[in-house]
């Protein structure tokens, strides 16, 4: 009998709030099981965090006037970053330390909602203006910041989804905002954020060349993730240095792509990597081929972080 309460006993701690733990204590304590469940609800705890540690570590605190970042790129030893809709139009520089070594205002951009940044292998610096939370937007913009000076716009790329036909899009039709693309043979490749009645995790494809003009973004695939829509839509995106493995973000895990010929991403390999670590992650790049950056926003106490992750752990852990 006893040993039948105690197994049911450890199997509820695993989903108890802080309040639910404090009660069941109590109400243990009178039916002489404390000294049982305490021990119990330090290793479900303790192991829960170390195993999180694990896979992610904090490098740096991102400033104050820096607490919504949107996306992140790796360049020339720096962590080039963005904010999104309501911040200024500004990308910072920091050292793997925290230390902001850049701070530039780009001129000719106006910062609508910069939901991503991505570079090329020569250090210029592409800024998706393309958050579209309502799905009415008809100005969608990438900047291109050329490496001399990244002050001011070298190039202007809009461009517009086809199968889009209402502005604002049904509600069981949003697929057309947008946090992810990276850059990859001369083409931007974003991945949509489905905020559509009935999230299923599916996530549009799209690709646009990376020149001057106004182009029809080309649609090239899809891909499901999960189907819960905090956990499972796609927030980041990033191609490493050697273009033969993809990433993608959301606010507890990846999705790592592999296998592919050339732009075929959602015909390759994908895996998803639990990263054991909850919050509103938004930006995502490699450092090296094994090596991830990752941002979140700061959200009250928590948040507002760059995070180092070795890819070939987590996916050894996984």
């Amino acid at each position: 009998m006893e040993g039948g309460i105690a197994a049911q006993i450890i199997f509820d701690l695993l989903f108890l709030t802080t309040f639910d733990v404090i009660f069941l204590v109590y109400s243990c304590y009178m039916k002489k099981y404390i000294l049982f469940l305490i021990p119990v609800f330090l290793v479900v705890n303790c192991s829960t965090k170390s195993e999180s540690q694990e896979k992610i570590t904090t490098l740096f605190q991102f400033p104050k006037k820096v607490k919504e970042v949107s996306g992140v790129a790796w360049y020339n030893d720096l962590i080039w970053s963005i904010q999104d809709s309501g911040n200024s139009n500004e990308v910072f520089g920091f050292d793997v330390l925290g230390e902001m070594k850049e701070k530039i205002e780009v001129n000719g951009a106006s910062n609508i909602d910069w939901e991503d940044i991505t570079s090329d292998k020569n250090g210029n610096l592409y800024i998706g203006d393309f958050g579209n939370n309502d799905n009415d937007r008809k100005d969608l913009t990438i900047y291109k910041l050329a490496v001399s000076d990244y002050s001011k716009v070298a190039e202007k790329i809009t461009f517009y989804y086809p199968e889009q036909k209402d502005f604002p899009a049904k509600k069981k039709d949003k697929l057309y905002d947008c946090e992810a693309f990276f850059l990859y043979q001369n083409h931007f490749y974003l991945f949509t954020k489905n905020r559509s009645k009935g999230f299923d995790g599916t996530s549009l494809i799209y690709k646009i060349p990376a020149v001057a003009g106004n182009h029809m973004a080309k649609l090239i695939g899809k891909i499901k993730t999960c189907s819960s829509y905090n956990l499972c839509v796609i927030t980041g995106a990033a191609i490493s240095p050697d273009e033969k493995q993809v990433v993608l973000l959301s606010h507890d895990r990846i999705w790592l792509l592999e296998n592919f010929k050339n732009d075929n991403f959602s015909a390759g390999m994908m895996t998803e990597l639990e990263l054991k670590h909850y919050s509103q992650k938004e930006g995502i790049c490699f450092k090296n081929n094994e090596t991830l950056l990752i941002a979140d926003e700061k959200d009250k106490k928590t948040g507002g972080n760059l995070y180092e992750v070795n890819l070939k752990k987590l996916k050894s852990k996984s």
